[in-house]
């Protein structure tokens, strides 16, 4: 994603790329990395000194839960707003970014996915849900991924859950004979009564379908991003 964040940067008349932190790649030019040449900048391993030193405005982090909160923070010590698309985070690191965000007064935007297609396919599911109280969400992503599910399902599940408590719907879950697993962990995992699947294999990029189901009909809302370019804010 780094590279992508690079390419996206570069090419936006808006915007300049100042800077770039990595620790395996200390040293080269990001430029080169991405594949569009060199952009007279190095990649550095102290993200407080490389934002002290290049005035950056705004930091990009796409990389992964365990570093992102950290990386953050040092943003907003630093007078410097941030835009996260790390996956993964949970409620607690949420709240942890948001709090430290409103005392300094520095604005941390954090979304599971930026691709408009994915933000779509969520409003549509939350326009669905006044209808339908029976969905399940299959999820699919390459085999690199880390997280499981991503936070794109996540989110749509608590976008559905939350209309259903808004309508007053008994969603999903309430089925008409007893099931169980002969394998468990067969039906996903459960967020608000909703299933939710996950698949990772390799020649998938990111891929989320939301199956909604009545009685003779069903309706599959899916979105596909079959390159990371789609991520860029």
């Amino acid at each position: 994603m780094g590279r992508e964040v690079v390419r996206a940067v570069s090419q936006a008349a808006d915007l300049t790329l100042v800077g770039a932190c990595d620790r395996i790649a200390a040293g080269e030019d990001p430029g080169v990395i991405a594949g569009i040449g060199p952009l007279g900048i190095k990649i550095e391993t102290s993200l407080e000194e490389m934002l002290r030193h290049t005035g950056a405005e705004v930091l990009v982090d796409f990389t992964e839960p365990g570093s992102v909160v950290d990386s953050i923070h040092t943003a907003i010590r630093a007078g410097v707003y941030g835009v996260v698309g790390t996956t993964g985070l949970s409620q607690a690191d949420l709240e942890d970014i948001e709090s430290a965000a409103t005392a300094k007064g520095i604005g941390v935007l954090v979304a599971p996915n930026f691709a408009i297609g994915a933000c779509l396919m969520m409003r549509f599911a939350a326009e669905a849900a006044r209808w339908f109280p029976h969905v399940e969400i299959i999820e699919l992503h390459h085999d690199q991924k880390k997280d499981a599910p991503s936070g794109t399902a996540l989110k749509t599940g608590q976008i559905i859950a939350e209309v259903w408590e808004s309508q007053g719907v008994q969603g999903s879950g309430r089925r008409p004979v007893e099931e169980w697993e002969s394998l468990p962990g067969a039906r996903g995992g459960k967020l608000g009564g909703i299933h939710i699947h996950s698949v990772r294999l390799p020649g998938f990029v990111a891929h989320q379908e939301v199956i909604f189901g009545l009685p003779g009909q069903i309706l599959t809302l899916r979105h596909d991003s079959t390159s990371r370019e789609s991520f860029m804010p």
